[in-house]
């Protein structure tokens, strides 16, 4: 296996719903490390940025409005094999398909509010790990 590094986001509706702990605890439990890590409010321009892969897609203005509409907590994991291992831990992008005992399964109430986010390949890890940290962050 590889060592990787991911970016997870965990959005806002699992910020308000006070899952942050939860979620890490998962996290630390299945071997990530925590390299980097902020609590931020994105603005809808940073969000629409962030998510402008699914600009084209139906889901693109109410997905960037939920992602700014509180905060978000934004780390970098590192791991063997941390993107697909992250994505099996996430669980499916729709709570209801997601398997049990998966964050999503557990802390989702829907599928655009769906507690959090994984990178899905390497080159989108390293972009999305760029767009909210600088080299010096991480550790």
């Amino acid at each position: 296996m590889a060592i990787e590094r991911t970016l997870s986001i965990v959005k806002p509706d699992a910020v308000e719903g006070h899952h942050v702990g939860d979620i890490i605890k998962i996290l630390e439990a299945r071997q990530f490390r925590i390299v980097a890590a902020r609590l931020i409010q994105l603005t809808k321009r940073e969000a629409q940025g962030f998510y402008q892969v699914h600009r084209s897609k139906p889901f693109f203005e109410s997905l960037t409005e939920f992602m700014s509409s509180g905060p978000a907590l934004v780390m970098v994991l590192e791991g063997d094999n941390a993107i697909a291992r992250l994505r099996e831990v996430m669980g499916a992008t729709d709570p209801a398909k997601a398997a049990p005992g998966t964050i999503r399964n557990l802390f989702a109430t829907g599928i655009e509010h769906n507690a959090i986010h994984g990178s899905d390949a390497p080159e989108t890890a390293a972009y999305e790990i760029g767009y909210f940290f600088s080299g010096v962050e991480l550790t």
